[in-house]
């Protein structure tokens, strides 16, 4: 059976190189997969036998061409080093021939410093200031992973075509479809949360996958159909600190893709696939402790948050444009950032309200459980950046105690007149919060977290390979509107 080492990823007590190796011996391990993840967010790999995994590998690394790496570095200077991280040794639970991944710090071979570019290495930095500002020592992060698996996608785009066609077994629009009998129980638009089976078409496949995670080390805490309609699904993972989670999210990621393709369906992260229907979303939430105590709880406070909690909460909203370049980081995503099917465009705080871009959830009242739910990521953001970009903006808001705009327990999307215009909305666009960026990282560069260099290659990069080519292509939907001109 595939494993963890000690069943908890990027949390394990196998420092120690010569037990990983021995770890992989006893397990039989024939291949070891080494990972990374690129400055966008996806996880990189290449595979050696395990007789050539040495404890001198993990002291010295080993080599990769960082030019084909996208954000990384330039042809003339293309050479860089991996360093398998020790503690995240697993057995990959998907494959079928044995193999454990380690997960990889990248560094420049020549200095031997870690890579500026590295997302990994911008999220052990913001740990490492977290614990500097005297602030807290710990953050703890919990996203709510959302997804559509689909049992077709199809897409092209050349100079006289440009086209998608999704179809899944349960999207409501095969209700009607005479091809072979229609047993029928499929969720309506926007009717996905929570019929039982049959309407619900997915459960035995969550569950696998929730198995795959278990195996990987990965504590799920629950799983279940989301709103909308073809295979909208949501997995939750118990919460852990800010590098292990975000070691968790490629994780996950992996994992759900690589199960739903063996079932021969396919799983997506993308946040808006369906018109008419809800998107996904990545919500976070994430608290401060400090000695094992928790620090957003007071009796007190407004939905029991502490003044501390406050103005983490005031820096989010000064900061979410700025943020959202990270958070939110592709033109799909402000496909879903919009009014209705729940998505979170105000920028406003509140206790329960899911209208709201910050809701304080309110099941419990122990001070453990008090903490906020950022609801306007979604999971195309490279978790490494996403989270650690969220805590700095906190940071600042705790460092100038900014408040936050009054809470707002009404319905955000039902406000008339001058209490509508009084809560500003988010940006409604990539290159809007791009902009927002350039004008507003200074936050970001506090203890030399974030560099110049990777925020300018981000903006970059995003523009180039995103914003331009999204905007230079005809719409399908402008043929509808002005082919017959």
């Amino acid at each position: 059976m595939a494993m963890a080492v000690e069943g908890k990823l990027g949390t394990g007590p196998l420092a120690d190189p010569e037990a990983v190796i021995a770890f992989a011996r006893d397990q039989g391990v024939k291949f070891v997969d080494v990972r990374f993840c690129d400055l966008l967010g996806q996880w990189q790999h290449f595979s050696i036998p395990l007789s050539e995994l040495t404890e001198r590998m993990f002291a010295e690394g080993i080599g990769f061409d960082g030019s084909s790496i996208k954000g990384f570095q330039q042809i003339h200077e293309s050479d860089m080093l991996l360093l398998p991280d020790p503690r995240t040794a697993c057995i990959d639970p998907v494959l079928e021939v044995p193999t454990m991944w380690l997960i990889c710090d990248v560094v420049d071979p020549v200095t031997k410093a870690r890579y500026s570019r590295d997302p990994r290495f911008v999220a052990h930095k913001a740990e490492a200031h977290l614990r500097a500002s005297g602030i807290a020592d710990t953050s703890f992060w919990g996203p709510e992973m959302e997804f559509y698996i689909f049992n077709s996608i199809r897409f092209d785009q050349n100079v006289n075509e440009g086209y998608y066609h999704i179809d899944s077994a349960e999207g409501i629009w095969n209700s009607g479809k005479n091809g072979t009998p229609n047993l029928g129980f499929r969720p309506r638009l926007k009717e996905g949360y929570f019929p039982v089976p049959p309407v619900d078409k997915l459960q035995d496949v969550r569950s696998r996958i929730s198995l795959a995670l278990a195996e990987a080390g990965i504590d799920v805490e629950v799983h279940h159909h989301e709103v909308g309609t073809a295979g909208q699904t949501e997995i939750d993972m118990r919460y852990d600190t800010l590098v292990s989670m975000a070691d968790k999210v490629l994780t996950f990621k992996y994992i759900v893709k690589n199960v739903c393709y063996r079932e021969g369906l396919a799983a997506t992260f993308m946040p808006k696939p369906l018109f008419g229907d809800n998107g996904s979303g990545m919500h976070t939430h994430q608290s401060l402790w400090k000695q094992g105590d928790p620090l957003f709880f007071d009796q007190n406070g407004y939905a029991l948050l502490s003044d501390l909690a406050r103005w983490y909460i005031g820096g989010l909203l000064a900061h979410a444009p700025a943020l959202l370049a990270f958070a939110a980081p592709t033109t799909n995503s402000y496909r879903r950032l919009v009014p209705g099917y729940e998505a979170p465009i105000k920028l406003a705080y509140s206790a329960r309200n899911r209208s709201a871009c910050i809701r304080i959830p309110t099941y419990s009242e122990r001070p453990q459980l008090r903490r906020l739910e950022f609801r306007s990521p979604d999971a195309m953001a490279n978790p490494y950046l996403a989270f650690s970009a969220m805590l700095m903006a906190g940071l600042d808001g705790i460092k100038n105690q900014i408040e936050p705009p009054s809470p707002i327990e009404a319905d955000l999307y039902e406000l008339e007149g001058d209490a509508a215009s009084a809560v500003k909305d988010l940006p409604g666009s990539l290159e809007e919060v791009l902009l927002a960026l350039e004008q507003d990282h200074d936050f970001l560069y506090e203890g030399g977290v974030f560099t110049e260099d990777l925020v300018e290659n981000w903006i970059a990069l995003k523009r180039e390979r995103e914003v331009d080519p999204v905007r230079l292509r005809p719409h399908p939907y402008e043929f509808m509107l002005y082919a017959d001109a």
